[in-house]
């Protein structure tokens, strides 16, 4: 008997409230659930932000409490260095995974060899943009079509060429980088509409306010127009200055001192 495929899962978890514990103990419930483990075998490392939780281990995994500060490229690679299967997968904590999700990526690799990354479809986000589930292996490098932050299944060879994940991107713009670094390299990514993880959309965002998201999604564009788009390292350090004084000018307005 063949041993099983071992297959590393990454999840960022900030479980700050019952609500997104129980969304990530969802999401590895459904996950284990999802394989036979005669032939695949997970190994689920959480990276848990909520330290008042130190204690705790989810389910059918290793949790891990880091010292070092958020960043969602950082606490990946914190991951991928605690780790060695052969095949990775860096997960959202807000999925839910479907039968047979990770066989059918797996067989989508093995029809051609050529292809060294992956997303599974969403059955709530793809269909009504156009792509239904069991359309076949859509190549591209389109986010939120063929590349799927919340979800990216990887060989992990494709690393020796692209190095670890840039840690300059702490949360937004991640999955457009990524997708930006495989056409560099001229790695083939393709979205598998037979294999299905849906995605309940940014639960731990949403809990953020609007200032919050803000500083979060602000430096993130300034620096991948720098990285991508050409923009100088001037202009990039320019426009964060800019905004970094807008945001002190706006929070004085908002909280002004007695």
């Amino acid at each position: 008997m063949e041993n099983p495929i071992g297959i590393d899962v990454i999840i960022l978890s900030y479980a700050k409230n019952d609500m997104l514990k129980q969304t990530t103990l969802a999401g590895i419930e459904s996950l284990m659930a999802s394989e036979d483990p005669a032939k695949i075998r997970f190994n689920v490392i959480v990276i848990e932000s909520n330290h008042d939780l130190k204690a705790y281990q989810y389910p059918s995994s290793e949790t891990i409490y880091s010292n070092k500060k958020f960043g969602y490229h950082r606490y990946m690679n914190i991951g991928i260095k605690h780790s060695g299967n052969p095949y990775i997968c860096l997960c959202n904590n807000d999925l839910i995974f479907h039968k047979n999700w990770a066989s059918e990526i797996l067989r989508a690799f093995e029809e051609d060899p050529t292809l060294d990354s992956a997303s599974p479809i969403c059955s709530i986000h793809h269909p009504p943009y156009g792509v239904p589930l069991n359309s076949g292996v859509h190549i591209g490098y389109e986010v939120r079509k063929e590349v799927t932050g919340w979800c990216l299944f990887l060989k992990r060879d494709i690393l020796k060429k692209t190095g670890l994940l840039d840690e300059q991107f702490s949360f937004w713009y991640a999955d457009n980088d990524y997708a930006k670094t495989l056409e560099q390299y001229h790695i083939k990514h393709a979205l598998v509409t037979t294999s299905i993880v849906d995605h309940m959309e940014s639960k731990t965002l949403k809990t953020l306010d609007q200032e919050a998201q803000l500083k979060i999604t602000a430096r993130e564009r300034f620096y991948y127009e720098y990285k991508w788009e050409g923009r100088s390292y001037l202009s990039y350090l320019n426009r964060l200055l800019k905004f970094k004084r807008e945001m002190k000018k706006q929070s004085r307005l908002r909280f002004p001192k007695h």
